[in-house]
């Protein structure tokens, strides 16, 4: 394991270039910054300054090398590289309230932004415009969008959002793709047509498909973690969790996930295909030895731990800290090697500023009883 602490502020958000050399994050501002390692340092070469609100969202595609980022100012541009300096495209929305996170498609010839008025923009470059183009997926969205995840075939889109639902929808633009070819979500797949839905009990804080795309999972609000096997007739394993609520989710093989959120450490969970349940794996993060240890505890008595220690005179804590690297929450996590498959490294970026790159294999070795089928 591996920390670095780019910063006092929260990082809200982060994407890596595609051979992991550079890592652009937003602190939690307007601004993304662009951070380059050298050696054990991570160095700062780059400011991305055209929002004027908060950056929620961040992808970098890996083959173009373009970044795209959206923001609370309803807007998202389309950045590429230009000699040593970043120049941006604006993206037109339509959308008249904040855009929440953005994803490129795997074949990157479209991305996809999430927003609060309950709609999807699917946004593709107009050759003949020659600028930017979207259309909107707007039906059976009854709040906003919190997170999105691409199918592999470019098509499928799976959505969270504060309706407590989880959905799969038709992202097929034919102006840019060929017609997909059938998948165990359905073979009719126009714009904007529902695949799948299911409902949690809390707001829907993010989704991702396996690296096969016949499965996706999602965590919510109500600190549960569930999965949806489409070989399986699209039947839903659901596990309430001990633990606070996740806000990040990741198939790190095609039976194991990660997630993470405001317990500030990531939680192995597995996938039993044959019985079709989840269980869970073990917790990704040897704990520190403190006088105050919170192992054993309950989400209630976690709180009220936290609220005893932000009332000690002066606001400052007395304590150590929490048994955890991140000392606050989680909020993303992405792959860093292997894939979904089979990764061999992920992320982690949280509120207290930080980023933690996690190597399984050590994991693994160090950590007992820990299983990653």
């Amino acid at each position: 394991m591996a920390y670095y602490r780019f910063l006092a502020e929260p990082i809200s958000c982060h994407a890596w270039n595609k051979d992991r050399t550079q890592i652009a994050i937003c602190p939690n501002n307007h601004e993304v910054h662009i951070y380059e390692k050298s050696g054990p340092k991570w160095n700062k070469v780059h400011e991305l300054k055209e929002h004027n609100g908060q950056v929620t969202g961040i992808d970098w595609a890996p083959e173009s090398n373009s970044i795209v980022t959206c923001s609370t100012d309803c807007n998202a541009f389309v950045w590429t590289l230009k000699g040593r300096t970043w120049k941006p495209t604006l993206v037109i929305l339509r959308i008249k309230r904040a855009a929440r996170y953005v994803r490129w498609a795997p074949n990157e010839k479209k991305f996809a932004v999430a927003s609060g008025p309950h709609v999807i923009s699917i946004c593709y470059f107009d050759q003949v415009n020659d600028w930017w183009a979207c259309k909107h997926i707007k039906k059976h969205i009854g709040s906003s969008v919190l997170s999105l995840d691409w199918h592999p075939n470019n098509v499928l889109l799976a959505a969270g959002s504060c309706d407590f639902k989880c959905m799969i929808f038709s992202a097929y633009i034919k102006e840019v793709e060929e017609r997909p070819a059938p998948t165990p979500w359905g073979s009719k797949m126009p714009f904007g047509e529902l695949m799948f839905e299911s409902s949690s009990s809390g707001w829907v804080h993010d989704v991702c498909f396996s690296a096969s795309g016949s499965r996706v999972a999602w965590v919510s609000h109500d600190s549960t973690v569930c999965l949806a096997d489409a070989d399986k007739k699209m039947a839903v394993a659901t596990l309430a969790s001990e633990t606070l609520p996740f806000l990040a989710i990741t198939f790190i093989t095609e039976n194991s996930l990660v997630a993470a959120g405001h317990n500030c450490f990531p939680v192995l969970f597995t996938y039993d295909s044959a019985a079709g349940t989840l269980s869970f794996g073990g917790r990704l993060d040897v704990p520190k030895q403190s006088s105050h240890s919170q192992r054993g505890m309950t989400a209630r008595e976690h709180f009220q731990y936290l609220d005893k220690k932000a009332s000690s005179e002066g606001g400052a804590s007395t304590d150590a800290g929490l048994d955890s690297l991140h000392q606050n929450s989680i909020n993303q996590i992405s792959v860093l090697s292997g894939g979904k498959a089979k990764c061999t490294q992920f992320c982690t970026t949280g509120m207290d500023g930080g980023m933690s790159i996690w190597d399984l294999k050590s994991l693994e070795s160090s950590l007992k009883n820990l299983k990653i089928k």
